[in-house]
């Protein structure tokens, strides 16, 4: 099989009212383009040899590969009219699986991660932070996510040395019908579906994480300063709240948003075990990685747990420490298009 990685960019991610709302940072079309080169660049390096691609209206990923020479192929996959939503994701993870792809780098936020989840659940990812309250994707230098990538994408590194399955919430409603989470289910009441707006902690009802940080922004701190579980942890986090003042209930600073810190209003926490269940019971608004996407009537329930079943999450430190004792760089021609030709001399 080829050395492929694909690269998943999402054109919406970073660019959202939240950046009204709060105080979040803006990623232009340009930084995304940026990491998109230098992560090229860090995946050619590690042995890949062909990247699949899509296009986007912003023409990101198009800027971002179109005058690199690496000596890799790029391919752009066909898949169908843009919709500017959701499932422009999907269809284009789906494409990269069947056009071979074995390593994706994914920019985004932990909606988009919940979208490559859904789409292909055995995925062997690298999470690029792109959005606004990301727990899943990680902050790190998109040359070294890159490299990673090529690294697993080139089977210099086997998947299972380089990565870790990531846990995820599971769904359930009453018509046996399915959803996930990558981070945080969480049920509002009052609330708007479709809402893109910062949540409303008075509103929150339960919140299922599959990871609750104390170190990061939105719903997972509310239960990381509760009861912290992080990726490695074989637990997630049930958290109920209820209204400002109800008798029994403790409120908690915690950060909602960048730079926004709000009070929810809690009546109670625990650790979940994974396949354990926890039911929730409408009405309410259901909202998966910050998406507000289903409502549930009075009376209608919702079945939600934790299993490590998410798509593998390739470890950048794991895998270069692994390419290292492996010898992967040593004595390997590459050509990064600048500073030196294809021979290896210097520029003047």
């Amino acid at each position: 099989m080829s050395a492929t990685v694909g690269i998943i960019a999402n054109p919406a991610s970073g660019l959202d009212v939240r950046r009204l709302a709060a105080r979040a940072r803006r990623e232009s079309p340009q930084d995304k383009q940026n990491q998109i080169a230098r992560a090229v660049v860090g995946a050619a390096a590690a042995g890949a040899t062909r990247f699949v691609l899509v296009r986007d209206i912003f023409r990101i990923s198009q800027s971002a590969v179109e005058n690199i020479k690496v000596g890799a192929d790029f391919d752009f996959l066909d898949i169908g009219k843009l919709d500017t939503k959701p499932t422009d994701t999907e269809r284009a993870v789906r494409a990269m699986r069947d056009a071979g792809a074995r390593a994706l780098l994914v920019l985004g936020g932990d909606g988009t991660n919940r979208v490559v989840a859904r789409a292909w659940p055995d995925a062997a990812i690298v999470p690029m932070s792109t959005g606004t309250n990301n727990v899943f994707p990680v902050m790190q230098e998109a040359t070294i996510s890159g490299a990673s990538a090529g690294a697993v994408a080139s089977g210099a590194v086997p998947v299972e040395q380089a990565a870790r399955r990531a846990k995820i919430v599971h769904v359930e409603y009453a018509d046996e019908s399915r959803d996930l989470a990558v981070i945080d289910a969480v049920a509002l009441a009052d609330d708007a579906l479709g809402s893109f707006m910062p949540f409303e902690p008075e509103k929150l009802r339960c919140l299922v994480l599959a990871r609750a940080e104390p170190a990061a922004v939105g719903m997972s701190p509310i239960g990381g300063l509760l009861e912290p579980s992080g990726f490695d942890d074989d637990f997630g986090v049930e958290v109920r709240c209820t209204t400002p003042g109800a008798p029994g209930s403790t409120p908690l600073l915690a950060a909602v948003s960048p730079g926004l810190y709000r009070r929810a209003h809690i009546a109670g926490s625990s650790r979940l075990a994974f396949g354990k269940r926890t039911t929730i019971e409408g009405p309410c608004i259901l909202a998966f990685d910050g998406d507000r996407s289903r409502a549930l009537e009075a009376g209608e329930r919702a079945q939600l747990w934790i299993e490590r079943s998410g798509p593998w999450v390739i470890d950048a430190g794991r895998t270069m420490r692994a390419a290292g004792e492996g010898q992967l760089f040593a004595e390997r021609p590459f050509y990064d298009g600048f500073d030196q030709d294809p021979g290896g001399s210097t520029c003047c």
